[in-house]
């Protein structure tokens, strides 16, 4: 039996172009969140975990409110964090970005993320876990499973609802079944991706 980890970043937040770090929804990341449970609707989820920070909390309960059947709880390991600071292999073009980010953010980051991983990715046979979380969060999780170098978290980037999927069959490695899909979106309400085209 195979065991899915459903990846989602949460619903675009309100006013989040004014630089605010957390906040309710905003009407367009609340219809995301819809489209994301309707798209999930014939999946039978045996948990669905989010980050506790007020958008990730709000998309999970959007889900909830389409998937009755399922109860959201909140976990710490999902939180939004920086998993490494510059690493010898970090491109410099990424410096500017780690200038702000204090030592104490990265060892926290870091230690979740060691964290998450050892609870998430541990094989549960017939599980259907959706993750509703940040960024950075999948990122991290998207390149432990491929194996890529610490640094390489930074070039791998989630749109809002974007839907990643994560696998286990027994005897084999995770894989990543898709990345970043976006299939139950229009495009205007793919949002989040930085300077990209969202095709």
């Amino acid at each position: 039996m195979t065991h899915y980890l459903y990846l989602v970043r949460h619903g675009e937040h309100l006013d989040a172009e004014h630089g605010l770090d957390d906040g309710p929804l905003s009407p367009r990341g609340r219809r995301q969140a819809e489209l994301l449970a309707d798209r999930l609707s014939g999946v039978p989820l045996t948990a669905v975990w989010h980050s506790p920070l007020e958008r990730a909390a709000e998309t999970a309960r959007a889900v909830a409110e389409r998937l009755p059947s399922v109860t959201p709880e909140p976990t710490a390991l999902l939180f939004d964090c920086i998993p490494t600071g510059m690493t010898p292999q970090t491109p410099a073009l990424y410096e500017p970005f780690f200038g702000s980010v204090t030592e104490a953010e990265v060892e926290a980051g870091s230690a979740q993320m060691a964290d998450a991983v050892a609870e998430f990715l541990v094989r549960k046979p017939a599980a259907h876990e959706l993750l509703i979380t940040h960024n950075f969060v999948i990122a991290w999780f998207v390149r432990e499973v491929l194996g890529a170098e610490a640094w390489r978290w930074m070039t791998i980037n989630q749109a809002h609802c974007g839907l990643t999927v994560l696998a286990q069959r027994a005897g084999r490695p995770w894989t990543l079944v898709t990345h970043n899909d976006l299939g139950h979106l229009p495009m205007e309400l793919r949002t989040g991706l930085p300077e990209v085209a969202l095709v």
